[in-house]
């Protein structure tokens, strides 16, 4: 169970301060080397070898799942042979229970473990001349879905054997290799069908599949996104954090074009890993942003709001990098605005960014980008702050999902121009 906390825990010393941003590193390095490469095999094996290097293992290898044969298929090896010879069942050893589970999985030691498990790697490495003596499992899940599995073997140690901090850190790594390996797969698929034209609607497909998917109600978060092309420079992230916690982030990168979608591709990237770790808006700003600083081309940056919402105790923690200021409608009828903000990401390294915790109760949150009220109609007028409102005030009864594809609906109804992406994501109070 996750517990909420505004700051991250300062690391016990600075031995671990230091591992910790070497993760980091690996992380950013990671995301980097997957945002610029749409190729299977070289996606593969440059999450491998990151990755064993990391956990300082002695093999590694992906396993993918075949959807028309049901079969595990080896596609990329480090130091273990002939695995792309067979095809294994979904079901067999430790691979098929970290996908049924959808959870990293560590066998201490396979000579101590289940009689099932141990005979699967006893017949593994009589086929491969290998011997196993530890392993660890982590799936690869994406949108939901489990593609196949990282699979490593023995820690180069005297003794052989992983830990549970090994299975951590191959939990949190196998995050961006899944989400790169599953786009490198569609882009792979893309491309084959018509190479020229389906690379722009490739990264269109790409850039949806990071967005969050809307949930049956009473989910307290819904999001949609229009883009004013094929690819978007805006985006959205929510999910429920156990124990009646949400957490939720929206951004709007600066320009259009490739180079802004790549841009808006890494900062969610970012986004979905550490704030898996990390319940403190303000503290996520500050690692996005000195990340994004590291790599962002002159004059690009990002806006970026930040928020955890407690259910139990009807409060909001806030923190907002730039983004436009999200309007709230309480239960009497009546509109305000969250207003604190700091610079927007990628200007100012080490900026140093506030949270801010609100009481929020009988009342609704509507985070959007510039692109719905600057939305003009045929006259050249903009749909601006007061006819977004009298749009939220039409529809505020209606199921969150179904409020936004109605508001979204009715502007462009009106023969609004789109010339800007459309995105907005919404919070309604539990009662």
């Amino acid at each position: 169970m996750l517990f909420f906390k505004t700051k991250k825990p300062e690391p016990s010393n600075d031995s671990e301060a230091s591992q910790d941003n070497i993760d980091l590193q690996i992380i950013n390095k990671m995301n980097q080397e997957f945002a610029v490469s749409l190729d299977l095999d070289e996606t593969l094996n440059t999450a491998l070898k990151l990755i064993i290097d990391r956990l300082n293992a002695q093999a590694a290898n992906i396993f993918l799942i075949n959807n028309k044969t049901k079969k595990f298929e080896c596609i990329a090896s480090q130091n273990q042979e002939h695995l792309d010879e067979y095809q294994l069942d979904l079901k067999d050893g430790v691979m098929g229970k970290a996908v049924e589970q959808k959870k990293c999985i560590r066998v201490g030691d396979v000579r101590k473990d289940v009689r099932e498990i141990a005979e699967f790697y006893f017949d593994l490495d009589n086929k491969t001349n290998f011997t196993t003596f530890s392993v660890l499992c982590s799936p690869l899940v994406a949108a939901n879905n489990c593609i196949g599995v990282i699979h490593c073997l023995n820690k180069k140690t005297n003794d052989k054997l992983f830990k549970e901090d090994d299975r951590k850190l191959l939990e949190l790594l196998s995050t961006p290799a899944a989400l790169a390996i599953r786009n490198a797969k569609m882009a792979q698929e893309m491309i084959e069908q018509n190479k020229m034209q389906k690379e722009v609607e490739i990264v269109g497909e790409i850039q949806k599949s990071l967005l969050s998917s809307n949930k049956k109600e009473p989910f307290p978060l819904a999001g949609i996104n229009i883009p004013a092309k094929v690819i978007s420079g805006d985006f959205y992230n929510f999910n429920d954090l156990g124990d009646g916690k949400y957490g939720f982030g929206v951004a709007d990168v600066s320009g259009k074009g490739i180079k802004s979608s790549l841009l808006m591709s890494k900062a969610s990237s970012l986004y979905s890993c550490l704030s898996k770790t990390n319940f403190s808006p303000a503290e996520l700003l500050i690692q996005l942003n000195n990340e994004i600083c590291e790599t962002i081309s002159r004059g690009m940056f990002v806006t970026m709001l930040i928020g955890i919402y407690d259910s139990n105790t009807k409060e909001l923690l806030l923190a907002n990098a730039g983004h436009e200021p999200p309007i709230i409608l309480n239960d009497k009828n009546e509109f305000s605005n969250f207003n604190e903000s700091g610079p927007p990401l990628g200007i100012v390294k080490k900026t140093k960014y506030e949270e801010y915790k609100i009481k929020f109760e009988n009342s609704s949150m509507y985070i959007f980008t510039d692109g719905i009220t600057e939305i003009k109609n045929p006259e050249g007028e903009e749909l601006g702050s007061e006819g977004f409102q009298n749009y939220i005030t039409k529809y505020k009864d209606k199921p969150n999902n179904e409020r936004l594809k109605l508001i979204i609906d009715n502007i462009m109804s009106y023969k609004y121009i789109q010339k800007d992406d459309l995105t907005i994501v919404v919070l309604d109070s539990k009662n």
